[in-house]
């Protein structure tokens, strides 16, 4: 008997005909509520998801023929990783997939918050022409500061160098660079040099916000914060006090603690860039999302076989 995968958010089209082509049966649970698909779950030894759909105790006690969960995507805090491995199901992810695409969105919030882009667009929209306002500066020769020097903190450095940017970086993790250019400091460092600080880190409830109050108050006033990480690495309501006070110049978001987010005075400053969790979000990344989550289970069962 073949096995039988279920995709319970969408991916792409050549992720699903990889697995088919594979022997694979696979249904698409998409349109399954979370009750319906605790109904349906028993039937499958694979499962696909997104940041859609919630792999909580009560879906793992469910899925009894479950062996394996891939994570198209990054972020694994919709998947209870410790009851998963004491029920013996193995979680997989596809990091690389989406890198991308996220480097180049938090390049282009820099060059957006850098050349007041919101701003240029939406005072145009209300019949305003206020050029002389939007002074902007340009990205060569400034700091790029990264927090996080993984995969896409990474291309963060290449992308910023080839615009003239001088990266240097922080990684609690990594202290020998991993590209020849970039340099690795202190944390404290970087926040204090960084004329465009970027975060590339993942979210760690019982640590809270990597930025907050103190760490805002360190930047320079001309620096410009940008969080295409997770939701919860940045203490929102201190980013609103710091862009509110003038302590940093701009700040851009692509992620929030609750998303969607609820509106809130910080989305009203005309300092601040928003996009609402967009960074894997171009047909590339999805594509190849799609085929990496494909290719997990593949290994997976062949594996086995």
């Amino acid at each position: 008997m073949s096995v039988k995968v279920i995709i319970c958010d969408p991916i792409a089209e050549e992720g699903t005909q990889k697995l088919n082509e594979a022997g694979f049966q696979v249904r698409s649970g998409a349109d399954l509520g979370a009750e319906d698909l605790r109904e349906a779950i028993e039937a499958y030894q694979g499962m696909v998801v997104r940041s859609g759909t919630t792999v909580d105790k009560e879906l793992l006690d469910a899925a009894t023929e479950l062996e394996i969960v891939v994570r198209a995507g990054v972020g694994l805090d919709n998947i209870d990783l410790e009851y998963a491995a004491e029920v013996g199901v193995e979680v997989r992810n596809t990091p690389a997939a989406s890198s991308n695409s996220v480097a180049e969105l938090a390049i282009g919030h820099m060059i957006s918050l850098a050349r007041g882009i919101p701003r240029g667009t939406s005072s145009l929209r209300e019949g305003e022409w206020i050029k002389s306002e939007l002074k902007g500066t340009e990205l060569a020769g400034k700091t790029l500061g990264i927090i996080g020097a993984g995969r896409i903190g990474s291309l963060v450095a290449e992308k910023g160098a080839s615009l003239g940017m001088d990266p240097i970086a922080y990684d609690k993790y990594v202290s020998e660079p991993p590209v020849s250019f970039l340099e690795m400091v202190e944390k404290e460092e970087v926040l204090e040099r960084a004329d465009f600080l970027t975060l590339h880190i993942p979210f760690v409830e019982s640590e809270g916000p990597t930025v907050a109050e103190e760490q805002l108050r360190s930047m320079k006033e001309t620096a410009y914060l940008i969080n295409c990480a997770r939701g919860g690495v940045v203490d929102q309501d201190d980013l609103y006090e710091a862009l509110k006070g003038g302590e940093i110049a701009g700040a851009a978001l692509d992620v929030f603690p609750q998303e969607p987010p609820p509106a809130e005075p910080l989305f009203q400053l005309p300092n601040l860039s928003l996009t609402p969790h967009i960074g894997a979000s171009t047909a590339e990344a999805q594509r190849r999302v799609g085929e990496e989550a494909a290719g997990e289970l593949i290994d997976f069962f062949q594996g086995e076989d």
